[in-house]
Order: C-alpha cells, then sequence, then structure tokens
C-alpha cells in the first residue's frame, strides 16, 4: 500500500501520466476537432495554447503553463498563440507577434499581462502599446515598423483563422497536436486540464 502511494506521488511530481484510457473521456474532457489543424512540426506532438492578455484566467494560468513548458520532453513543441473575438484581443494579438518579430517575446509576454492585470493599463491603443515596448528597450521606431508590417498582419490573421478551426470559444483553451481540445467537465481546474494535455500527448505518442 506504502509503495502504490509512494508511486503515485512521484508520478505527481514528475509530471508524468501513465493513465487509464478510462480516466479522461472523449466528449467530457476533450474533444476531437472535427477536421485536423496542421501543425507547426510533423516530427512533434505540438500542444496549443490559445489565450489572450486581457483574460485573468489566462493570467492566472501563466506560472502553471510556464512550469509545465520547462518540462515538456523533446517531442513536444508548445506553441501561443492568441485568441481574438474582438477589436481589444486583435489589438493584443499584434502585440504578441510584434514582440515575437522583434525578438523580445520573452519581455513582452510576461510584461504585457502584468501592465493589464496589475495596473489597469488595458494597451487598448497604439500609443499605449508603444510604450510598453519602449520601456522594455524597444526603439519607437523599430516597433512602429514592425506593429504595422505585413509580417504582424499576416500572423495575426493566420491566429484568427486557427481559433475558428479550432473551435474556439473561451480562453485560456489547450489544443493537442491540431486533433484534441481539451474542455473539462465544467468543474476541471487549470491544473487538471494540464493532465488531460499529457493525458492526450501520451495518446498521440503511442497512436492509439
Amino acid at each position: 500500500m506504502k509503495i502504490s502511494m509512494l508511486f503515485g506521488l512521484a508520478l505527481a511530481f514528475t509530471g508524468s501520466v501513465f493513465a487509464q484510457p478510462s480516466l479522461y473521456v472523449q466528449g467530457t474532457h476533450y474533444q476531437v476537432l472535427d477536421a485536423p489543424v496542421r501543425t507547426v512540426d510533423p516530427n512533434k506532438i505540438e500542444v496549443v495554447e490559445v489565450f489572450w492578455y486581457g483574460c485573468s484566467h489566462c493570467y492566472a494560468f501563466e506560472p502553471l503553463i510556464e512550469s509545465w513548458e520547462d518540462a515538456i520532453p523533446d517531442d513536444v513543441v508548445f506553441v501561443r498563440s492568441p485568441g481574438m473575438w474582438n477589436q481589444l484581443m486583435e489589438v493584443h494579438a499584434q502585440i504578441f507577434y510584434t514582440a515575437e518579430t522583434l525578438g523580445v517575446l520573452d519581455k513582452i509576454h510576461g510584461v504585457a499581462f502584468s501592465e493589464i492585470h496589475q495596473r489597469g493599463n488595458y494597451l487598448q491603443s497604439e500609443k499605449e502599446v508603444q510604450a510598453l515596448f519602449v520601456a522594455q528597450g524597444v526603439a519607437a521606431a523599430d516597433f512602429e515598423k514592425a506593429w504595422k508590417s505585413f509580417g504582424v498582419s499576416s500572423a495575426v490573421k493566420k491566429a484568427r483563422t486557427k481559433m475558428s478551426d479550432y473551435g474556439i470559444r473561451g480562453v485560456p483553451n489547450l489544443v493537442v497536436n491540431g486533433k484534441y481540445r481539451v474542455t473539462g467537465d465544467g468543474t476541471t481546474t487549470q491544473g487538471e486540464m494540464l493532465k488531460i494535455v499529457d493525458f492526450l500527448v501520451a495518446k498521440e505518442r503511442s497512436g492509439s
């Protein structure tokens, strides 16, 4: 009995999931997408987080998802994708892809969340966003060029299309390998969402 309990704890600490197939059920804990969505690397199992900087649940999820990301195996790739269904969300998606284009996403991502949820600055205008980037050492001219670039505009459009293909209606949400959308059962915690992700990753890895 004690050995069994210790083994269970070891699994919890390593983040590994060796669950019976019945632990998480299709239609309750996850949905199979109507059509598979292309992933960034066909040689890896992709996990996508659809998020919004203005979402308090996404903000609370950040420490969990970052800790999970730090421990992912080599055959898994993690991708963030902004969700959007209104103009403000499109502005925030533009923040994400502008930061990515300028190579400062590691700086801007956390700062954007903090600016909104700790300081109450909702980053609604280009002027407010530019001030955020400049405060992180980005030249105003470089920000302006990237913010209005075709590449950023295209990335925002692709993210909007991808969200639609995923059938996303709320954030944060997680999609595994372009096939499965984590749904939970109405009482699922954010930590449990990641366990469902691990279960689906294992499912993809085994080819079941």
